[in-house]
């Protein structure tokens, strides 16, 4: 620990009466960079631990998805700090090629200015400008959620060192073959003119028309094809029948006439044709989707191109094909469709072919339609030259990492579903036609030939002296440069001491959708470049839902922004409510009401804390927990390892829920409810015991702020501060209890006494008694040690049960008493002069009426099949869950009723 990062002051200070966020979390933030904790040193002792960021879009704010990723992450990187791990937190940004490029077009447009009127380095210059004034927002942003990354080191992925890395990986691939160009279809984004990946489209469910056009063979006869891309037609090659199809066989060698256009095409056997989907006969047009590019390539067809890149008719592949012919073609028409954008092409073919007589019905059909996720565009398959990686040669020692248990998934489960994503891998399309992003590296000559090379200079080395070249003007796909950051941010292609002792980072924490995008292919790269995995663990997290379960959106007015979370309630809150609801392969539900309740808890805590600070409670430096004498303190210090334990297997196992849940629970359950409660009467009564009481309670204060500060960082370092604890949390590591000697009979008892009072709270709100009234408590064949422990903890058992006295019974018990059995002893609370128990049993018989007629209602509605067919999901849902809380209730009513009866 250097002398910078001891510097926070520590000076003990009276608590306020409530723990407001914003007065501490910007201050502390401050001090906590200030000091230099959350820089990484190599140098340092301790194990390496590292995790990545998965780095945000420049462009981008602050959403649930994020607060969820880094809130966890934070959590294992601060735990791990405290256990004494040589910790790296590598953040940075990414440059996010068409998301940025799009922005920046945008804020141009409002100046009146066009991206090819300012040329490309003017507009790289313009996109810069762009990225220093406004790029930082999501790093300012994960500060106040309490991000503890280093930032002395963040990184962008268009920076100078990433670049060069970039580059390079580029040319060692392309010289292993493992980089090429292809003519291939990919997704076209027709308005932004650039190839997009498949997780920059979303499929959107739209209502369309099913067009049946009939295709004249050349005997005379036809054969009806469904489409819903009756504009394509114009490109189709042959049309596809099943070969086990008996409607069709007969026909499989034939050619048809294609209408409009008069080009004579083959009718070929392929199973891709299905034959109880519409016609069972489907047109062929392998330039303009993916399942008719395969078809096409299985036999041997050609795929001309019909849409430019603006999804515009383009005549100039099919022009020398267009053939007179009486009654089919209509050449003269065809050409004045040149031009024409897609949509109004399609309204005037649909015109045409009805008056020739070619179009035979329209069905109303619902289609999935493909949609950029950037600018809404509907996407085009297109054929076009690319550059590829050959993915599927470079997965393979990811897949077999993966099978040899170098690299874990987490849950187990999405180890098949990467299997499967890996077995159909295709190559990956790598080339965008964008400005913004990493310049491809290849340089056309005027021979034709092709020169791949880190620099110009050394492609025209490559070339000779007299070879012009022209830099091929494309970019790279954002998730290369992304696939590379493990080690790229290291310093990689140099050899960094920090690449030497963070390679291979020890945890990547992601959501499951880009496991195929990014997780696979950092993967293959870190493999290939560094003889390594580039992570042991892979943390896949689920959605962030509303409270019902439902998945956020604009639409539905459902969305929740975390800034106005973090503003409402805290960081720590909003944190507390995200990590508690993320159990492995499960969706978190989120509402304000969730963070509402984790603030509570926050408050639980501090209030507390100023109870025991305003009794003299302070850490006491000499303070040694196995010396001890009194039973509360042994029991607390004891309850105090196993929490700390639990807690720390949680963390180990990455379940972040029941890591919340231990804590919660010995926060609030024991240490707040029961210890804090039963030392008030020591404390009162003063005395060595009492000394040694508040002893136990800071040292176990202390323990709480250290095992929870990796999820609530500001109120626990505010308090730990304000208390007077000395050094930073990680200075004092995470808690390490010892073994307690006669831990299990102070367990026994202070148990016996938890048992006692809770029953005898749990008949009273049964039986409706007022707070305000006492009643005794009366013991029968109670043990000697029954009786002592009765004895000895009189006070409080009087003071937490509400209880007149505590006594032992002698004689026969009353005959209006509710009665309950703890161990040998049977406890009576008599009732007669507390409550009319007339009127108790006739409201209780009420309610279980009451109860019963409404189990009766919901049941009769779940055993309908219909309602449970048919409604949605999550109101089926919630009358299982009135269901079972009605059942619970009537339970519960039916014991008190059955106690006083």
């Amino acid at each position: 620990m250097s002398k910078q990062q001891t510097n926070i002051s520590r000076t003990p200070s009276t608590l306020e009466k409530a723990f407001i966020p914003a007065h501490y979390e910007g201050q502390l933030y401050e001090q906590w960079e200030e000091s230099g904790v959350f820089n990484a040193d190599p140098q340092k002792k301790g194990t390496a631990y590292s995790i990545m960021f998965p780095p945000p879009n420049v462009t981008g704010t602050l959403h649930l998805g994020h607060a969820l990723t880094f809130t966890l992450q934070d959590i294992l990187i601060r735990w791990q700090r405290e256990k004494g791990s040589n910790v790296l937190w590598q953040p940075g940004t990414d440059h996010a090629g068409i998301a940025t490029q799009m922005v920046v077009e945008r804020a141009l447009d409002q100046e009146g200015i066009r991206r090819k009127e300012l040329g490309r380095p003017g507009f790289i210059n313009r996109v810069w400008e762009w990225k220093n004034k406004y790029g930082g927002t999501i790093i300012r942003q994960l500060r106040r959620l309490g991000a503890s990354a280093d930032w002395t080191r963040e990184r962008f992925t268009m920076d100078e060192g990433l670049s060069r890395a970039v580059r390079k990986v580029f040319v060692q691939l392309y010289k292993e073959g493992l980089i090429y160009r292809d003519r291939r279809l990919v997704n076209w984004d027709p308005v932004f003119h650039s190839a997009i990946s498949d997780l920059e489209v979303e499929n959107k469910e739209t209502r369309g028309s099913m067009w049946h056009i009939r295709y004249p063979l050349e005997n005379g006869k036809t054969i009806t094809i469904a489409t819903t891309r009756p504009e394509t037609m114009l490109g189709d090659v042959a049309v596809a029948v099943n070969p086990e199809d008996e409607r069709y066989t007969s026909l499989i060698g034939q050619k048809v006439i294609l209408p409009l256009t008069g080009r004579h095409i083959p009718i070929v056997a392929d199973e891709h044709s299905d034959p109880v989907k519409g016609t069972g006969a489907v047109k062929i047009t392998p330039a303009h989707d993916f399942n008719d590019f395969e078809v096409g390539k299985r036999h041997g067809l050609p795929a001309p191109t019909i849409l430019d890149e603006g999804a515009c008719i383009w005549l100039d592949e099919i022009r020398s094909d267009l053939k007179e012919h009486d009654g089919v073609s209509d050449i003269t028409f065809v050409q004045s469709l040149e031009g024409l954008h897609r949509d109004e092409a399609r309204t005037k073919i649909i015109t045409r072919l009805e008056e020739l007589g070619w179009l035979e019905k329209i069905e109303p059909h619902i289609l999935q339609v493909p949609t950029a996720e950037r600018g809404g565009a509907i996407v085009e398959p297109r054929l076009t030259l690319q550059w590829y990686c050959d993915a599927p040669a470079l997965a393979k020692p990811a897949v077999d990492a993966v099978k040899n248990g170098k690299m874990i998934f987490e849950p187990r489960q999405w180890e098949n579903t990467f299997f499967a994503w890996m077995r159909d891998l295709q190559p990956w399309c790598i080339s965008r036609q964008l400005w913004w992003g990493h310049q491809i590296p290849a340089w056309y000559g005027s021979d034709g030939q092709t020169y791949v090379a880190e620099t110009e200079e050394e492609a025209q080395k490559q070339a000779g002296p007299s070879i012009t070249l022209i830099r091929d003007e494309d970019v790279l796909d954002t998730w290369f440069s992304s696939a590379l950051w493990p080690f790229t941010t290291l310093g990689w292609p140099d050899k960094t001491d920090v690449l030497e002792f963070y390679y291979p980072t020890s945890t990547l924490v992601t959501g499951f959708d880009i496991i195929f995008f990014w997780v696979s292919r950092m993967m293959m790269m870190g493999i290939h470049f560094m003889g390594e995995v580039p992570f042991r663990k892979i943390l896949i997290h689920g959605l962030v839902r509303d409270e019902k379960g439902q998945k956020m959106s604009k639409s539905r007015g459902n969305g929740i922004d975390p800034l106005d979370l973090i503003s409402e309630y805290g960081a720590d809150a909003t944190r507390l409510a995200i990590a508690a609801g993320a159990g492995l392969g499960r969706d978190i539900k989120l509402g304000r009401n969730r963070v509402e309740e984790h603030r509570a808890f926050i408050t639980k805590l501090w209030n507390a804390s100023r109870f025991l600070q305003m009794n003299g409670v302070e850490p006491k430096s000499d303070f040694d927990p196995s010396s001890v004498q009194s039973t509360l303190a042994r029991w607390i210090l004891a309850e105090a390892r196993k929490a700390v334990n639990q807690a720390d297997a949680a963390l180990e196992s990455s379940r972040f829920d029941e890591y919340i849940r231990c804590c919660y629970s010995f926060v609030w359950n024991i240490f707040c409810d029961w210890f804090v409660e039963f030392s008030k009467p020591t404390f009162r009564a003063g005395g060595h015991e009492a000394e040694e009481l508040k002893a136990a309670a800071a040292h176990v204060l202390g323990i709480i702020l250290r095992m929870m500060h990796p999820a609530i960082p500001f109120v626990t370092d505010t308090l730990w501060q304000k208390l007077g604890y000395s050094g930073p949390f990680e200075i004092n590591g995470w808690p390490d209890l010892p073994q307690m000697t006669d831990a299990e009979e102070a367990s026994d008892e202070v148990t016996w006494i938890i048992r006692l009072i809770s029953e005898v709270r749990t008949v009273r709100s049964e039986m409706n008694v007022p707070p305000s009234q006492k009643a005794p408590i009366l013991l029968r064949d109670a043990s000697s040690k029954t009786i002592a422990r009765a004895k000895k903890w009189q006070a409080v058992i009087e003071q937490m049960a509400r209880a007149s006295e505590v006594t032992t019974l002698t004689s026969e018990p009353p005959k209006m008493a509710a009665q309950l059995v703890i161990d040998e002893a049977t406890i009576f609370l008599p009732l007669e002069s507390v409550i009319d128990l007339d009127a108790e049993r006739n409201r209780l018989s009420k309610e279980i009426a009451r109860l019963r007629s409404e189990i009766g209602k919901v049941e009769k509605k779940l055993s309908n099949k219909n309602f449970v067919a048919r409604a949605k999901p999550e109101i089926v849902q919630e009358n299982r869950d009135r269901l079972e809380s009605f059942q619970q209730e009537l339970t519960k009513q039916t014991v008190a009723l059955g106690r006083i009866s």
